[in-house]
């Protein structure tokens, strides 16, 4: 009964209790708009335009249904994510930026993503531009055609939505506890839950075993968060020790610590860029495949060995594969072996038995190439987690629970917000004693 007490211990305490409140708080007006639809919108062909493009179904998990509705906040926080990604990408072209990001400490930092919310609204109308023509000349026509002062009206309606987002994002960051954007993606993927049990309750016939995929499939799923979880706290320590050095009448360093390697460095960002690319030839493949000749025959067969519905397992092993390449490129772009060890040298740190400079970096990228490996098959399996066990029980809801990036974020952000919250918790019990 621990957890129980540490649920009480919080609501007793007023600073936390406020903090959670105004989270929940934010969690209703979130959901509130996303019922509110755009104007001029007509939804009577959604279900046929969504099952045709499979994508808006990957994009519509983390907007909470949004997208699917399209509700005034569709875009969800996808353009300051966006945003934020090019800029971190940006520093290892210009050093300015880096400087700025990494070394003048949190004002360069609040600079940094003050740049990053400015990019945001233009990202956000360009979006919004984009998904309302594919909306309007798409196939089944989603949404009729709109007059140029309503389709303007659309697409600032849009924008505001998803910058009025950005802002809850920060104020829950700022007045709440833990990190708003990742709080609000969290919601959106947790959102439809509720309807979810109502249909798995409509489904389940349990004079017909119906109920047998259903035990084999949560069974399942608190295995695969176990193992998330495992990995996704992995760390592999490589032991540190600094030397003495005397300045004055003091004795500085001559102790010993530990660098940790994760040993998943690259978190979701390689299930996004491989589901992203993967998405794209089927997408192609359904608008422009209708045409006859070579061309069009080359085109539709593409697009169904990249479509999960025509062609599962050339479509399951092209998702592992990406995955892995995508977890060992985006490791090699943000972690840089070389600058620690001599951030290392620089502070009079070495590994022992180990050459301080060259020598530790080799050694690092031995130690980061073989931790790498795990970390990136765990994360291919978990990527095509779904559609395997969906193919074994035929159960489409909660596909949150068995993988894919959905689960991946549930459980970072869980994690981290009970380690904030904890820390609450022992800080007060600081103070009281």
């Amino acid at each position: 009964m621990n957890w129980l007490n540490k649920i009480i211990l919080i609501f007793k305490t007023p600073d936390l209790r406020k903090k959670i409140l105004f989270v929940l708080g934010v969690f209703a007006i979130f959901r509130l708009m996303a019922q509110i639809k755009v104007p001029g919108i007509s939804l009577e062909n959604i279900q046929a335009f969504y099952d045709q493009f499979k994508v808006f179904n990957f994009y519509s998990v983390f907007t909470g249904g949004s997208l699917d509705k399209v509700s005034i906040i569709m875009l969800g926080l996808g353009p300051y994510i966006t945003a934020t990604i090019i800029f971190q990408l940006l520093t290892m072209i210009f050093p300015q930026l880096e400087k700025l990001y990494k070394e003048e400490g949190e004002q360069g930092r609040q600079r940094f993503n003050q740049y990053c919310r400015i990019a945001a609204i233009p990202l956000a109308a360009l979006q919004g531009y984009a998904m309302l023509s594919l909306f309007q000349k798409g196939p089944n026509h989603l949404i009729p055609a709109l007059s140029p002062a309503l389709f303007l009206t659309s697409i600032i309606t849009i924008t505001a939505g998803a910058i009025f987002l950005m802002w809850l994002g920060e104020l829950i960051s700022e007045k709440g506890i833990g990190n708003g954007v990742s709080l609000l993606i969290l919601a959106g993927i947790v959102s439809n839950l509720p309807s979810q049990i109502v249909q798995m309750k409509n489904q389940i016939d349990v004079s017909n075993s119906g109920i047998l995929p259903y035990i084999f499939f949560f069974t399942m799923s608190l295995i695969i968060v176990a193992g998330v979880v495992l990995i996704n706290e992995a760390r592999r320590n490589i032991p540190v020790s600094y030397a003495k050095r005397i300045r004055g009448m003091k004795m500085y360093g001559g102790v010993s610590t530990y660098l940790p390697l994760n040993i998943n460095p690259a978190g979701v960002i390689p299930i996004i860029f491989a589901s992203s690319i993967l998405l794209f030839p089927a997408m192609i493949g359904t608008v422009l495949g209708d045409g006859g000749g070579v061309f069009g025959n080359i085109i539709r067969n593409v697009g169904a060995f990249f479509d999960p519905a025509k062609d599962p397992w050339g479509y399951g092993i092209s998702y592992f594969v990406l995955v892995v390449l995508f977890t060992y490129f985006y490791t090699a772009v943000t972690f840089d072996p070389k600058a620690i060890s001599e951030n290392l040298q620089k502070m009079g740190g070495f590994v022992p038995g180990i050459r301080p400079g060259e020598s530790t970096a080799k050694f690092m990228y031995f130690i980061l190439n073989r931790v790498l490996l795990i970390g990136a098959l765990f994360l291919g399996l978990v990527a095509v987690m779904p559609s395997i066990i969906q193919g074994i029980t035929k159960i489409e809801q909660f596909q949150f629970l068995i993988g894919g990036t959905s689960l991946l974020i549930v459980v970072s952000v869980v994690l981290e917000t009970m380690r904030q919250i904890q820390a609450q918790l022992q800080m007060r019990e600081y103070e009281n004693f």
